[in-house]
């Protein structure tokens, strides 16, 4: 009987894990526009508006294009806006960074897929982000 529950526990962890890894992700729900005029910190992403003049968007393509587990889920520079996934290193969650040139203003919307809180993992990776485009 306990060798039969822990066999169930792990069968629903592994089914869990290949969901999170394989669930598609669509650009209608995750490529928007991020809204606000000032920074915010939410539960679950952080958001950030910053002045970079009106190539910020190329330079931080550069830099996210660096980021381990990056890639484009949608737009690109030349659109003016380009969502990112990052995935996890030992779970593959995906997150969700959206970011729109909007003149010579940055807005970058960083946020979770699955869960409540991100514990700050896309806080620290705008920040580093924004760190990397300081001169």
């Amino acid at each position: 009987m306990k060798k039969t529950v822990l066999w169930l526990i792990v069968g629903v962890v592994v089914l869990l894990g290949t969901y999170i890894r394989l669930a598609p992700s669509d650009p209608a729900r995750w490529h928007v526009v991020p809204i606000g005029e000032v920074e915010q910190e939410l539960k679950g992403g952080v958001i950030r508006v910053v002045e970079t003049g009106p190539d910020g968007l190329a330079r931080l393509a550069a830099v996210a294009r660096e980021t381990p587990r990056t890639k484009v889920l949608a737009g690109s520079v030349d659109d003016g806006m380009v969502t990112y996934i990052t995935r996890t290193k030992v779970f593959g969650f995906p997150d969700y960074t959206t970011v729109q040139q909007d003149g010579d203003t940055l807005r970058i919307y960083g946020r979770l897929r699955f869960g409540r809180s991100d514990f700050g993992v896309n806080r620290n990776r705008v920040d580093g982000w924004l760190a990397l485009l300081q001169p």
